[in-house]
């Protein structure tokens, strides 16, 4: 049984998702779909790209991702298809696979339409276009026969933190359920910038000198996340809302 994993910005609303998996299934009914969630931020690619990288690893090898954040759908954007670690990824070329393109990734342009639905909307290549392409591949399409090869896929700029004036930098890149500001600071980089030196982190107005291990320590509280990143809560409340931090709000991490 091939596994499929949907990603999207669609919400659970309206029908867009559920359609998609009918197209799957009426192609390959031999394919076990999973949801990894509907509630990416309205056309947030960067969000988006964040997610697949967290998620991806916890598949067997040649599980197909699918990923649908696609605010130019229906332009010149291409719709592409690629291999990483055994792994198959099918979405637009928009930089949502920024975290996982390599430069010796085989990337194909989806453009044979026998692997397509017959009618091709602008609005719904979810359901057209890449819900078709992962039902082929879980039929053992090679990536290959869907079209000519992409040699230079878009990348999303100023996604991965930096040192800026001796300041490791990044930002918020998410919030969960809980109001939890999520950034893009991973534990290996934040441990080699700070080489057992005292430190501090700031975010907004507020400042943070140690790590907490969970979220019920004090009210505020500034850890390394179960997916390795630094993270913002509030015990019992949403950090979003009570620190009035937004989404690419700036995180600085100094030496003292």
């Amino acid at each position: 049984m091939q596994i499929i994993t949907l990603l999207t910005d669609f919400g659970l609303k309206d029908p867009y998702v559920g359609i998609m998996k009918g197209v799957i299934l009426s192609i390959n009914p031999n394919t076990t779909i999973i949801d990894i969630t509907h509630n990416v931020s309205p056309q947030d690619i960067r969000e988006g790209a964040f997610l697949m990288k967290e998620y991806y690893p916890y598949f067997k090898s040649g599980t197909i991702h699918v990923a649908v954040i696609d605010p130019t759908v229906g332009g010149e954007r291409r719709p592409i298809i690629f291999c990483k670690d055994e792994h198959f990824f099918v979405g637009p070329d928009n930089g949502m696979f920024s975290h996982i393109i390599e430069a010796n990734s085989e990337i194909y342009e989806i453009k044979n339409s026998d692997f397509m639905l017959k009618n091709i909307s602008s609005t719904f290549h979810g359901r057209d276009i890449f819900a078709p392409a992962a039902a082929y591949l879980a039929s053992g399409i090679h990536p290959s026969v869907f079209g000519p090869k992409v040699v230079n896929p878009v990348y999303l700029a100023d996604i991965f933190p930096d040192i800026i004036n001796g300041v490791l930098t990044g930002e918020v890149v998410m919030f969960d359920r809980f109001g939890n500001a999520v950034t893009n600071i991973d534990s290996e980089i934040f441990n080699d910038f700070i080489n057992a030196n005292p430190f501090e982190i700031h975010i907004g107005s507020i400042t943070f000198s140690s790590l907490n291990k969970s979220y019920y320590e004090q009210n505020f509280t500034c850890l390394i996340n179960s997916s390795g990143y630094i993270e913002f809560g509030c015990y019992k409340g949403s950090f979003s809302r009570e620190a009035g931090i937004k989404k690419k709000d700036i995180v600085r991490v100094g030496l003292l």
